[in-house]
């Protein structure tokens, strides 16, 4: 798969990456009905944006709050080397753990950015005093506690 952007893709292959980021859910009718295609047509290009790697996966949008994840903890990291064996081992256990949503290797003052959902302040303790303060390599994080998500997973604007 390559990742560098593509500049082909026509006007029905944007209007069907736009409407399935909105809603993975559309059924290959209606997508095809709203792009003007016939559904045979419409299932050979969603087939092609999927193998092409333009679209990575399709899934539900859980409300955090009411799984019971409602607190957001942003990370900011900074490991004690720079080196390429240091970030690989950091990055591998960070991949490993499935509190942390994302991470980032960020340029300025941290090394990484890394946003955390947890049920509550109490879980975060548990979580920082058993694995973060663990993670191989880190000299220091600093915590920003999310007080209210203004914005959340937009979407990319195509």
């Amino acid at each position: 798969m390559n990742d560098s952007p593509d500049t082909t893709l026509d006007r029905t292959d944007q209007a069907i990456l736009r409407l399935l980021q909105a809603n993975g859910r559309l059924s290959n009718a209606d997508l095809a009905q709203q792009v003007n295609v016939s559904a045979a047509t419409c299932h050979r290009r969603t087939q092609r944006l999927f193998e092409e790697g333009y679209i990575d996966a399709v899934h539900a949008r859980l409300n955090p709050a009411r799984v019971g994840m409602g607190t957001v903890a942003q990370v900011a990291v900074v490991l004690d080397r720079s080196t390429p064996e240091s970030f690989a081992l950091f990055e591998d256990a960070v991949r490993a753990m499935p509190m942390v949503l994302d991470c980032y290797l960020v340029a300025g003052d941290f090394d990484y950015l890394l946003k955390i959902r947890v049920r509550d302040m109490q879980d975060f303790n548990t979580l920082h005093a058993s694995q973060l303060i663990a993670l191989p390599g880190v000299r220091q994080a600093r915590t920003f506690f999310v007080m209210k998500e203004v914005k959340d997973g937009g979407l990319l604007p195509l």
